[in-house]
């Protein structure tokens, strides 16, 4: 974690609540979008290829694009989190990372969204399976 952006608690609430708790709901909200999207992809695919392969069709080309705007929506919305120093863990569930120090060691505020405040941290080796309650 050498390098990277070192929150307070204080400072990621902050920004919390400031813009990435919206952000992380856009976020949970567009990756469910493309996964339905990415679902429609695969099937379409299969019929398609079942049926001769005539991937030329409008409706293949209309799909294909929404799949790859979707993934540049997200990546947007990775590149603005990792943009203030913090890490998405999970986009479907809206899980972030912020940075930190707890009791002197590395450590990770973690939030994700339905989460009304940060009060959880993890060690970078734990991960969410290891989150513990802030002091």
């Amino acid at each position: 974690m050498e390098g990277e952006r070192r929150f307070t608690l204080d400072e990621a609430q902050r920004l919390l609540d400031s813009e990435l708790r919206g952000l992380a709901e856009r976020m949970v909200a567009a990756r469910a979008t493309s996964r339905d999207l990415e679902s429609r992809w695969r099937r379409l695919v299969i019929a398609i290829g079942s049926n001769g392969g005539n991937m030329e069709r409008p409706e293949v080309r209309e799909l294909q694009a929404a799949v790859e705007a979707s993934h540049a929506e997200l990546n947007e919305i990775v590149a603005r989190f990792t943009a203030e120093g913090v890490q998405v863990k999970d986009m479907d569930r809206g899980l972030i990372d912020f940075p930190a120090d707890v009791d002197g060691q590395d450590a990770l505020l973690c939030w994700h969204v339905g989460e009304e405040k940060i009060a959880y941290w993890h060690s970078p080796e734990d991960g969410f399976a290891g989150r513990k309650p802030l002091p």
